[in-house]
């Protein structure tokens, strides 16, 4: 397996896992949040797809934000369901960017964040990307702890 194929590999496995536990949230919970200062849980999901399609727009111009506009702006929330529809086409876009790439440019391309002081090689810059959408899982697993609502087994 070549690098690429592994990080493609472990984006799938995550998002896998992560729509496992989105389709457990009751609807009921969608707007529940621990403190004012908390995303609900809807807005942590949409958060997570929104921001993958940020890194990868990062990822093409380099490290740079520029004009972004992202295509979430003013759209309503829906269900759970709905947001993974939405966020398809730009999820297979941005997997299908990963797989253009070859070793070497994993190392070599440099994407520096001026915006937060981030210098990584893209190899590097996409195992970070990664492990935002696992640090979001965790945070909405606590949720349905917190709520007394069953998890769902994410670790098989």
């Amino acid at each position: 397996m070549i690098t690429t194929e592994l990080l493609i590999l472990n984006f799938e496995e995550i998002r896998r896992r992560s729509i496992l536990l989105w389709e457990s949230i009751p609807t009921d919970f969608y707007t529940w949040r621990p403190d004012k200062g908390a995303m609900t849980s809807r807005e942590m999901v949409r958060h997570v797809l929104e921001s993958e399609h940020l890194y990868h727009v990062i990822m093409s111009r380099g490290g740079m934000i520029g004009d972004y506009v992202s295509p979430w702006t003013n759209m309503p929330y829906t269900t759970i369901r709905d947001e993974l529809e939405f966020a398809k086409y730009f999820r297979e876009d941005f997997l299908s960017a990963i797989q253009g790439f070859n070793p070497g440019e994993l190392e070599t391309i440099i994407i520096f964040r001026e915006d937060v002081g981030q210098i990584s090689n893209l190899g590097k810059y996409l195992l970070k990307v990664a492990y935002h959408e696992a640090v979001h899982a965790g945070q909405l697993l606590s949720y349905l702890r917190t709520l007394g609502i069953d998890r769902p087994l994410i670790w098989d």
